[in-house]
């Protein structure tokens, strides 16, 4: 969810129950100057979960990583 500033201050606790289920992020002038997170899920998991979500199930670190180099190698 993205609030400005001055919602955030006016609704505090509206935003506090929020957090149990998303992240906050507030602007000021239209430009994100901070991002409240809940402290019980921690940020590997966050990222973790994000990753499992935008990685196909045939994932092979080893086989991408030597594409990866392969095409690096090619374009030298």
């Amino acid at each position: 969810m993205v609030v400005t500033a001055t919602e955030f201050k006016t609704n505090l606790g509206k935003y506090m129950d929020m957090l149990l289920s998303e992240d906050i992020f507030i602007t000021r002038n239209g430009k994100v100057v901070a991002k409240v997170v809940n402290p019980n899920v921690s940020a590997v998991d966050t990222i973790s979960g994000m990753l499992a979500k935008t990685l196909p199930e045939e994932y092979d670190a080893r086989a991408m990583k030597e594409e990866r180099l392969n095409r690096y190698a090619l374009d030298d």
